[in-house]
Parts: C-alpha cells; structure tokens; sequence
C-alpha cells in the first residue's frame, strides 16, 4: 500500500561529530604542572614563613616543654616535635602583636628609645638599625615633589623597573632635583639596587607600596589592568609633525 500524503518521513540520522583528539602527554604535564606550580609556590613562602617565625622562640620553647614533659606524664605529649614547633610559632606571634600594642602606648614608646640609644652604641649593629629604621619610615611617607612607586629605567631605556623614591635631593653645581630609587628584585624585595635618577627621567604611578609590592612578590601576576610606562614630558609632548 502506498504511503499516505500525511504520513511522516523517517528522521534524519543526526551527523556524527568527530571525536575530539586526546590530549598529548606533554600537554598534560603542561596542564598538571601550571595548576600546581602556585599552590606549590604558596606553600614555600608560608613554610619559609612559618619555620622563620617559630625559630625565633624554639630556643626558649623547647627546654621549657622538656621540663613540662619531663615532670608531668599526662602532659608527655608536649614534647613532640610538632608541639614545639606550633607553640613556637604562636609564641612568636604573640610577642609580634605585644610589640605593636606597646608600640602604641607611652610606656612602649619609652622602651622603644631606650632600645634604640642602646643600639646606638653597638657599631654594626647600631648602622643595620638605623638604615633599616629609615628605610621602613620612608616607605610609609610620601616624598616632596614626586610619588613614592615609580617606574625607572633598568637595565636600559626600553625596559622599566619598579622602584621606591627615598628621597630626592639636587645636584651640586646645577641644583637639577634627582631621586634616588631604590629597585627592588622580585620575588624577594629586601634585596635590590639603588640608583639617583632625574625626576624628569622617572614614571610617576599612583600605586601605593602594598600594590607595588604585591607586584613584584608575584612576578608581575598581581597587578592593575593599565600602568604608565613612558615618563609625563613624553606622554603630553604633541606628536611630531611629518616633514
């Protein structure tokens, strides 16, 4: 019998997508090693941090938990390594947090001083001391003239650093303002260079130091979506007329 005119036609078989190609091994080493590369790198600096901080009380922890362990059996357990380690490490901090409540008082600010006169007479130490005291002083402050985070030239003209104005002085003779910027090195800020730049040669930014240091601490990851790069004289200069 003839197929009626109402009659459906068969569906149409759906096409058939190609299956997509796997994966190669060295993409997925690629892929597993870019996912775990910051965790792993999140876990050195609060292990670098976290061993740093409880090696400062161990000395005075240990001997102490011994005794404690030694005397009493119930409290045995306070002798195990990672006890000491733990203890340490918030007996670290709670002296961190005392220190920054004294500091605030008179009778913390009073002992800060006598400290400082006392360190004053060690010759080493008293110029760690008072180069480090500075530099954190100035680093809270803004500078007369410029801002503190700018953009410098280093290592050469087409490239820019990240650094600090300490301060800005003149030069004998001319009496033109230079600065000299500290740069830091990434990832570990505490060492760098320091460089007297023209003001006019510098990039004035208005990052604060806590961005500017969460730039360099990450490698750049951690960072606005625009920054200036060429200095204010360059930026407002009209464009050259063509001959």
């Amino acid at each position: 019998m003839p197929n009626s005119p109402n009659s459906s036609a068969p569906p149409a078989a759906a096409p058939v997508r190609p299956a997509a190609p796997k994966p190669s091994l060295q993409k997925l080493f690629l892929t597993g090693l870019l996912t775990l590369l910051p965790i792993w790198l999140t876990w050195v600096v609060v292990k670098f941090v976290f061993v740093l901080l409880s090696d400062i009380s161990q000395p005075l922890m240990s001997p102490l938990l011994a005794n404690i362990a030694s005397t009493n059996r119930q409290l045995a357990w306070m002798d195990e390594p990672w006890v000491r380690t733990v203890l340490a490490l918030l007996a670290t901090v709670a002296v961190i947090l005392f220190a920054g409540v004294m500091a605030r008082r008179v009778i913390g600010q009073r002992l800060l001083r006598w400290f400082e006169a006392l360190i004053q007479r060690i010759p080493l130490a008293s110029i760690v001391y008072s180069s480090a005291r500075q530099l954190l002083d100035i680093l809270q402050t803004k500078p007369d003239g410029t801002q503190r985070v700018v953009l410098v030239d280093f290592p050469h003209k087409e490239m820019k650093s990240i650094g600090f104005v300490t301060r800005v002085i003149r030069e004998h003779g001319t009496g033109r303002e230079l600065a000299a910027v500290y740069v830091p090195t990434t990832p570990n800020p505490t060492s760098g260079y320091l460089e007297i730049v023209p003001v006019e040669k510098i990039t004035p930014t208005d990052w604060s130091v806590d961005q500017a240091m969460s730039f360099i601490i990450s490698g750049g990851a951690v960072a606005p979506e625009t920054i200036p790069f060429s200095p204010p004289s360059v930026e407002n200069a009209p464009p050259a007329s063509a001959p």
